[in-house]
Formats: C-alpha cells, structure tokens, sequence
C-alpha cells in the first residue's frame, strides 16, 4: 500500500510539531504539510495530495467542524482525524455527522496516537481493496479496524508477543514473496507449528490486520495466503 500523507491542522506551533513528528515516526506515514489557520489548511488541501487530516478543532479564524463541513461543501472528501481536548458529546455528533473518520482526545501518548493511525491504515487498506463487499462481516471488519486492538482484547490463547511476530514475518515476507505467504511459510519463518501460525493468522485475517486469499498452481484445493493489509 502507498504511503499515507497527512496534514497537520492546529494553532499552536509546538504542538503541532508534536503532532507532525509522532506522525512521521508511524510506519506508513508521512507529513504532507502542517497548517496553523483554517485557511492555510485549505488552501495547502487544495494544492497538495492529502489522505488523512489531523484537526485540531479550536482553530484563530473558524471552528474546525465549520472547516470540515467547507472541505465537503467543496468536494474535498479526504478523511478527517479530530485531536481536540473537547469532549462534549454534541460536538462529537456533529464530527459523526460530517463524516469524521476518528476522533482523538487530548493529551494522549504516542502509542495511542500511532495505535489510531495504524487502526485508520487498516481501515483504508479495506476500504480501498475492492469495489464491493461480498458480506456484512467485511463491513463490520472494516469499520472494527478504526477502534484498533490490544492485547486484552486477543481470543483466549493468543499472546500479543506471538501476534506481534508474526506480523513482522508477513512485513520481511513481502519484500521477497509480493504475493503472500501461507500458514505453513509463516510457520517456517517464526518456528512454530503451521496450526499456531494459522491461529494467528485467522485472528489478523478477522480483525482486518492482513487480507486472506486463495493461492491457486498446485494440486488439489487452492492454498490460502496472508498478505500484510498495509501494504
């Protein structure tokens, strides 16, 4: 998958260079501009490829709800990520209503911050995959992918250091192997049991952190390959 560029949307110059360099250290990202205006905001979205915006919603010249909704009046559709410390419920239904993708409250650490990029990167690697969906249950998977996972979250026997691995398998793996790996190359590469590896792999597969498909060539019925949904 390409890189994901961002747009940094807020007034204060220190924490929007927090903002932009937690971005810039998330794998898959990278910053596409930081704007401190509404105004600057929209002119660098009209210029300049964005996939993603982080806005902040106390902006010196308009609200950054008023600011979503000129985006839409203007047919710029690129996603929006709200940072604000506002957490008034009225204002997040009307983010909802104008298509917010995500919501992040401040302050927040880093691992949250890269936990909802990762989360909005599965959901955009979903959503962009296919023309149609062939079942409610890749819809409800697309849209689990933005609330992200953690550890006490994991079936009962899975650990996250084993999740963890085997997501940096399928990362080494498509350098060399583009069209996926499967349970049993999985296994291999991480020793450990092809029916471990498939645990694991069936788990990402539903969560919507890699995308399953049928490897067909060989004899008898098609092999199912896992694929890192990143890329």
């Amino acid at each position: 998958m390409s890189t994901i560029r961002v747009l940094v949307v807020e007034d204060e110059p220190l924490l929007a260079d927090a903002h932009a360099a937690y971005a810039g250290r998330v794998e898959g990202f990278e910053v596409a501009g930081v704007a401190h205006t509404a105004q600057r905001a929209m002119a660098t979205l009209r210029a300049t490829p964005v996939d993603l915006v982080l806005l902040d919603l106390n902006l010196p010249d308009m609200n950054g709800l008023e600011l979503t909704r000129a985006l839409r009046a203007s047919g710029i559709g690129t996603d929006v990520l709200v940072v604000t410390s506002a957490r008034d419920l009225a204002v997040v239904r009307s983010a909802v209503s104008l298509g917010v993708t995500h919501y992040l409250l401040k302050p927040f650490t880093f691992a949250t911050f890269r936990e909802k990029l990762l989360g909005y990167a599965r959901y955009r690697a979903q959503m962009l995959g296919a023309e149609q969906v062939a079942a409610q249950h890749e819809i409800d998977r697309a849209f689990a992918a933005l609330r992200g996972s953690s550890p006490d979250s994991l079936p009962k026997g899975l650990d996250q250091g084993t999740l963890d691995l085997i997501l940096g398998v399928l990362r080494a793996g498509g350098t060399d192997t583009p069209a996926g790996l499967s349970a049993a190359e999985v296994a291999a590469r991480m020793g450990a049991s092809r029916v471990t590896a498939r645990r694991y792999l069936e788990h990402l597969a539903e969560t919507g952190q890699v995308r399953r498909s049928p490897r067909y060539g060989g004899p008898g019925r098609p092999e199912v390959e896992y694929r890192f949904a990143q890329r």
